[in-house]
């Protein structure tokens, strides 16, 4: 029996394009395969000797004659290509319908509830990169005090705020208010609060992001952990993704490193259940900027850190490596794109040299966490245990 199972999502390290990306405008999108052919000798060795380079939609990457992990990539079944989208699946909850976008900004009824809500106007209200619409209202919102609404291809409605002008409680505060106005035919994926601090020309957002998701429409693989009395470990924002449902403790951190650092912190109480980690970097600091370089450079710096990661588990548990979307920094958009996710194993229960094939669904990892746990599955995906187990 599996005692406890890490799984690692990174944040939108997607491995090639779904059969309909040409429905989301993500034709040729392929995060990983593209970074390696846009950055010169990126080194990712401990990545590929758990198999990275043996899946068959990833290019430019040699793997070792011996393979200590099983491999393979999953479609999404959902619709849609946001972070909240990828989690739900993974965790067991299949949309049939993606979560509502607002490419033009949102309609001006839910604008002035949120206003007199607030008491007080906003800024934006329009489709931005978060550090471009800083830097364009930044400035304005000092002067009044109103914070900038702004959104993207994604489901989000995101606020930004300058921590001098609007502290951090009172944006927290207001970000809940509008979670609350953004249901039913507006009910986005998340709402997020984006603060920043800085002045002119010099403005930088802050790790006190907070993201504030939908409550899960049904059951997931932490409500069932959490109800067999094991534990739900949280590092990141799986917390907010989740709305603090089927969790028993969670973590939040400041970047993909002290993601690592918290996930080991956890990994070292060897506790029953489920640690459950989302490094976001990958996604917000470089898929969103098209910054291959730094994203490479990223994807380097975990992949010094997997050992560590690797040498602290036991021998009854298991290390899963997988993603919720991709965000390619090579292509024109800024936005997510429609990707299959890599699937990495490692364990001392585990077998080596495994391609586990292309998963139909996401909620393959969910029901396969489940069937190691010797946890009742959810029938939303099919276990892939029996293939890797030794």
């Amino acid at each position: 029996m599996i005692s406890n199972v890490t799984l690692i999502v990174l944040d939108s390290v997607g491995v090639g394009e779904l059969p309909d990306a040409s429905e989301y405008g993500d034709e040729g999108s392929n995060t990983v395969s593209n970074i390696l052919k846009t950055v010169k000798n990126v080194q990712l060795p401990n990545l590929s000797k758990l198999g990275l380079g043996k899946i068959d939609s990833v290019h430019g990457l040699d793997s070792p004659e011996n393979v200590i992990g099983c491999y393979g990539k999953s479609k999404e079944k959902s619709k849609g290509k946001d972070t909240t989208t990828g989690h739900w699946e993974i965790s067991g909850i299949i949309l049939d319908e993606p979560f509502p976008t607002f490419p033009n900004g949102f309609p001006s009824e839910i604008i002035k509830k949120f206003e007199k809500s607030i008491k007080t106007k906003i800024l934006g209200n329009k489709v931005a990169s978060g550090t471009a619409i800083i830097e364009e209202l930044g400035e304005k919102h000092m002067e009044t005090g109103y914070p900038i609404v702004y959104t993207s291809a994604d489901s989000v409605f995101q606020i930004a705020a300058h921590e001098d002008i609007i502290p951090l409680n009172r944006l927290y505060e207001i970000c809940k208010i509008a979670r609350e106005l953004l249901q039913g035919q507006y009910g986005v994926g998340r709402v997020i609060a984006r603060p920043f601090i800085g002045e002119k020309g010099k403005f930088t957002r802050t790790s006190n992001r907070k993201d504030f998701s939908i409550e899960p429409i049904g059951e997931t693989i932490l409500d069932k952990i959490k109800s067999s009395e094991y534990e739900v470990m949280a590092v990141g924002k799986i917390e907010d993704i989740f709305s603090g449902r089927g969790i028993t403790k969670s973590m939040h951190t400041e970047d993909n490193m002290d993601g690592v650092d918290k996930t080991i912190e956890f990994m070292k109480m060897h506790k029953k259940g489920l640690i459950f980690t989302n490094l976001v970097d990958f996604d917000m600091k470089y898929g969103h900027r098209n910054d291959p370089e730094n994203y490479a450079k990223a994807l380097e710096d975990f992949d010094r850190r997997l050992p560590e990661i690797m040498n602290n588990l036991n021998n009854d548990e298991v290390l899963i490596i997988t993603a919720d979307h991709g965000c390619d920094p090579t292509t024109e958009s800024t936005d997510h794109s429609r990707e299959y996710i890599p699937i990495l194993i490692y364990g001392e229960k585990i077998k080596k040299d495994v391609n586990i094939g292309v998963r139909e669904t996401f909620a393959d990892i969910g029901e396969t966490i489940l069937d190691l746990l010797s946890i009742e599955k959810l029938k939303n995906g099919t276990s892939f245990s029996k293939k890797i187990l030794k």
